[in-house]
């Protein structure tokens, strides 16, 4: 049994402790929290606080850091991402997803949402021993080939990574989104994953043009898809009908679909988010990158919705840190409580990805400790200080 004492120990589901005492059983487990009564142990001055979960990365993107121009909007991101992306060597992009998954790892990161095309980023997680959950996204219109695409998945896994790497790391197919995927793809693949017990994602009211397209057949993304794809525009169907409707019709409200973004969420929608209990994963730093907009954090907490918190890629963000996603949510939501943002970071990331022994420090669970060391003895809110304190060293001390 090993024993660690901080100036603050920082559960992730509940309040702060001050003086806090954790023991540690030799396989990580925790077997005991609470106030230290006597010195002993390991002692960290500073905080002391679960593993990070960032419950919405693209690892296998970390090449194209700096290289995609933000600030036009979804459309002309993606399309510049696009061509990047091919310019990009094998080699190049192996070794951006190392550095990215050691990045992770020095931010104290012990579980990701990673959605992924090619799969590249597994075994360099699992390796780093982060756990979490691959989703393998899906995309496109063409309703035979895709039929023919999903069938052909699971070979598609076993030929890209033969021995799966980790029991720490689940996986599922995804839907990209309602405009990208045939919708009667997107119910197919949400349908076989609730039947096999699977957790899956979903990118959701990520912008305007999102909502334009699936509601009124108008705007850039038709004829960026028309273009893209090289379909017949005929062949592209759109709804014509509320966003929310069409995601209830393919069963993407639920428990066990992840929604990411919901930037352009509207206070009746989050609340029948809220109602379905969906997992809502918010991605603000790369929601401003893009779009120039943060996700309406006040609305969806006057929803009901505990929401976590992911930071995308570093073609749309500064670093992998989800610590700093809470910080750019501090500066611009100051009534929102510092526990609360942290616990976006922790224990609600977890429960995003269904992942029940991360993102807390509880008996019984195994999250990985993380150590933020200075001097925090004196701050009277020890979440702020953390938050305030994105820069200061992290280490895995469990």
């Amino acid at each position: 049994m090993r024993i660690v004492q901080s100036d603050w120990v920082l559960p992730g589901d509940r309040e702060p402790i001050r003086n806090g005492e954790i023991a540690i059983a030799d396989d990580g487990t925790i077997a005991r929290v609470g106030e230290a009564r006597a010195l002993r142990g390991e002692r960290i001055r500073g905080v002391v606080m679960p593993g990070l979960v960032n419950a919405h990365t693209h690892i296998e993107l970390s090449a194209l850091r700096g290289r995609v121009p933000g600030g036009g909007g979804f459309v002309a991101w993606v399309e510049r991402l696009i061509g990047a992306r091919v310019e990009l060597g094998e080699g190049e992009e192996r070794e951006a997803i190392e550095g990215a998954v050691r990045d992770l790892r020095a931010f104290g990161t012990a579980a990701v949402g990673e959605v992924t095309n090619g799969l590249g980023a597994v075994r360099a997680l699992a390796s780093a021993n982060v756990a979490g959950c691959i989703f393998h996204e899906v995309f496109g219109q063409d309703l035979e080939r895709l039929r023919e695409r999903v069938r052909g998945l699971e070979d598609e896994l076993h030929a890209r990574v033969p021995a799966w790497p980790s029991p720490d790391l689940a996986y599922a197919p995804a839907p990209h989104t309602l405009y990208t995927l045939h919708l009667d793809v997107v119910k197919m693949i949400l349908e076989e994953s609730r039947a096999r017990g699977r957790r899956t994602s979903l990118h959701f009211l990520e912008h305007a043009p999102e909502r334009r397209a699936i509601e009124r057949g108008e705007g850039p993304v038709p004829a960026w898809l028309v273009e893209r794809s090289r379909l017949d525009p005929s062949k592209l169907a759109w709804p014509m009908r509320p966003e929310i409707d069409v995601a209830r019709e393919v069963g993407a409200l639920s428990p066990e679909v992840v929604l990411v973004h919901l930037t352009e969420a509207r206070p009746d929608e989050l609340a029948e988010i809220a109602r379905a209990r969906s997992p809502v994963v918010l991605c603000p730093r790369s929601n401003l990158f893009i779009e120039g907009k943060l996700p309406p954090l006040l609305a969806v907490r006057e929803a009901g919705i505990e929401a976590a918190l992911g930071t995308d890629s570093l073609a749309s963000n500064a670093s992998l840190d989800v610590l700093s996603e809470a910080r750019a949510l501090r500066d611009r939501f100051p009534s929102v409580p510092a526990l609360d943002l942290v616990k976006m970071a922790t224990w609600n990331g977890a429960r995003a990805l269904g992942l029940s022994k991360h993102g807390r420090i509880a008996e019984g669970a195994r999250p990985g400790l993380v150590a933020i060391e200075g001097d925090a003895s004196s701050a009277s809110d020890p979440c702020a200080w953390t938050i305030a304190n994105v820069k200061l060293p992290r280490r895995f001390v469990a």
